[in-house]
């Protein structure tokens, strides 16, 4: 069952740009001051509306599984900022991750 996440943003244009031009998602206007962003099966929704008070924030990691992480890795890698390098896991996936422009850590993992 795929899941959709809602997340505040601190800049709708600013997410759809990082998005689209570093992460190379697949992004579409939603609702007033939001975009939905897709990867593969994963999507996440942001919004600057005040549903939320204070800045937009997570305490964990975001993960999206993909076909090919190796290619992945190798299209972003110079464009984003790399919390970790690509690398096998002993929980046995093949992952790296990075911030993105409203400080939320994402990993992209394929199953090894």
């Amino acid at each position: 069952m795929p899941i959709h996440l809602l997340l505040k943003c601190h800049n709708v244009e600013e997410t759809k740009t990082f998005y689209t031009e570093i992460l190379e998602f697949k992004v579409s206007e939603s609702a007033e001051s939001t975009c939905t962003v897709e990867k593969e099966d994963g999507v996440i929704i942001f919004t600057e509306e005040s549903l939320w008070s204070g800045y937009p924030k997570c305490t964990g990691t975001i993960y999206f599984f993909l076909s090919d992480v190796d290619a992945y890795y190798e299209s972003v890698k110079d464009k984003a900022i790399v919390r970790w390098p690509l690398e096998d896991m002993p929980y046995g996936t093949k992952e790296f991750g990075v911030k993105d422009c409203n400080e939320y850590t994402l990993a992209f993992a394929q199953r090894i």
